[in-house]
């Protein structure tokens, strides 16, 4: 097996188009943190409140669906108009979200209904940002030139973190709710001009027709699975043995189990199965999913607790969140660096793993009485794991396929750590809930508890109106439940460093060598 397109290192080309490559990954970090800040706005003025949550499942089922979707088409057609395309597609979904419920659409009526399909429309071109600039990098730069590269991408998504709520703050307070979408479209149309002018990549051409029935079967599969972690024990959806949930199941099972022997007799997969071959490509898409898993599962609970239990205000509460960026930050530059210099990679998911499952022990220790600055110290230690694990994730899965493959390999790697944050947001929703409920049930009765935990009176001004004694036992309930959640992370985390210790050191190829046979795989 040989490298079919290995590029050499281009350095200066890699400077030229790397400003466009940034801003189109900020545009895809930082649009769901603007907006989740702006959404209860969004709710108040669309009267939209029991579609809430379908506004976020519509935009991350179009980003999962098509994720797998956008880097085989990379793979077949050529990397920049794919690329191009995508984020055309974005920013139409952002100006359509934007005029939602405006006089164009007919009013605020039926604008719950259009920003949904608007977002599904987002989601569809979000698909293909982070894996087209991944990819991208990937065709410039040869794997031992990749890590520094990766690493300031890495080092963009953290930037990104922090700065949404920050900015979604601002428009939330000082501009109407639609320029949270509107804002993508000035960094989005700079990024668009300058990648069609400056990125130059070899262009493809296929006589393969496009595998219809593997990507239209595999997004039945993801639509299934998307919905059945969103919905399923939810409060806003169905238990988990209503009909429902279990027909999405069967129909998540039997779709993915077609898709296998689909794949193996299409000319050109939307999946090729051979990479999964490849012992090190396997145990990383585990390693992402488990990434995803325990990492934006539990995450997600940590604004919850700052605002509610420590007080702090929304705006705050993005600030708070900088020693676990600023941590994962310069851990991605300096192991990107690192890895450029010394072609070497396998022990930075294993520390990568241990910091994280360090980070998840700590904040489980969380009470009603730890302050903000013991919060910070131990987000901060999450930082640092996750420093070690962003880039080098990818920068494995790619260095594991063929150049032909690279599409795939980028996509897969961001798929499987999406699917494990869903899988990890429901798991983590559910334990919340039933250690909340039972907690608040055993102090203050079942009606109480119920009351309590359905969510009525837990923003900050709700809570100022509660008698003392009644408070201050829902705080120690609410912040004993948060510390439930980062103690089934901590489970999932352990087994990112024990599967690491098992990647085999394989060299980092430069721009002629050729593509190792890959190892059996180990782990299916």
């Amino acid at each position: 097996m040989t490298e079919t397109s290995a590029a050499p290192a281009r350095s200066k080309e890699v400077m030229i188009v790397l400003p466009g490559l940034m801003l189109a990954m900020m545009l895809a970090m930082l649009d769901n943190m603007i907006v989740g800040t702006a959404m209860p706005r969004i709710v108040g003025e669309l009267n939209g409140l029991e579609y809430f949550t379908w506004v976020t499942t519509a935009y991350v089922l179009g980003t999962t669906v098509s994720t797998p979707i956008w880097g085989k088409l990379g793979d077949l057609y050529g990397r920049k108009n794919i690329f191009l395309g995508s984020i055309v597609i974005f920013l139409v979904g952002s100006a359509l979200c934007g005029m939602a419920g405006s006089a164009l659409f007919g009013g605020v009526d039926g604008g719950m209904t259009e920003l949904i399909a608007f977002r599904a429309v987002q989601g569809l071109g979000a698909g293909g940002l982070i894996v087209g600039v991944m990819a991208i990098i990937g065709d410039l730069v040869p794997p031992r030139e990749r890590g520094q590269y990766q690493g300031i991408m890495a080092a963009i998504m953290s930037l990104a973190m922090i700065a949404g709520p920050l900015a979604g703050g601002f428009i939330t307070d000082h501009l109407d709710w639609r320029w949270a979408f509107y804002v993508n479209l000035p960094l989005g149309g700079i990024a668009l001009a300058w990648l069609f002018l400056k990125l130059d990549l070899p262009k493809r051409r296929t006589e393969h027709r496009i595998d219809w029935l593997g990507a239209a079967v595999l997004t039945v599969g993801i639509t299934a699975l998307v919905l059945l972690t969103s919905w399923g024990g939810q409060s806003h959806g169905y238990p988990w043995g209503s009909w429902q949930i279990i027909s999405l199941g069967v129909l998540a099972v039997v779709s993915l189990a077609l898709f296998v022997p689909i794949e193996r007799r299409a000319p050109e997969p939307i999946m090729p199965l051979h990479v999964f071959k490849d012992r090190n490509f396997n145990l990383i898409s585990w390693i992402g999913f488990l990434l995803g898993f325990a990492m934006f599962g539990a995450i997600s609970f940590l604004p919850l607790f700052q605002q509610t239990v420590q007080g702090s205000t929304a705006t705050n509460s993005g600030l708070l969140l900088l020693p676990m960026m600023g941590a994962a930050m310069v851990v991605s530059l300096f192991v990107g660096r690192a890895i450029t210099k010394t072609g070497k990679y396998k022990i930075y998911p294993v520390l990568g793993g241990v910091g994280m499952a360090a980070g998840m022990y700590l904040l489980s220790l969380m009470d009603v009485h730890t302050p903000a600055w013991q919060t910070g110290v131990f987000i901060a230690v999450l930082g640092l794991g996750m420093g070690f694990l962003m880039q080098t994730t990818m920068l494995i899965a790619q260095n594991s396929v063929e150049q032909k493959d690279l599409g795939v390999a980028s996509s897969a790697s961001t798929f499987f750590r999406s699917i494990g944050g869903s899988f990890g947001v429901a798991l983590f929703g559910a334990v919340f809930n039933n250690h909340l409920t039972s907690s608040l049930t055993e102090k203050f009765g079942a009606e109480a508890g119920k009351m309590v935990s359905s969510g009525g009176q837990m923003s900050p001004a709700a809570l100022a109106d509660l008698p003392p004694a009644i408070k201050t036992g829902f705080l120690d309930s609410l912040a004993g439940a948060i510390s439930g959640v980062f103690v089934w992370a901590l489970i999932f985390a352990v087994l990112v460093p024990v599967l690491a210790v098992f990647v085999k050191e394989v060299p980092l190829r430069g721009g002629n060598e050729p593509t190792p046979e890959p190892e059996p795989a180990a782990v299916l």
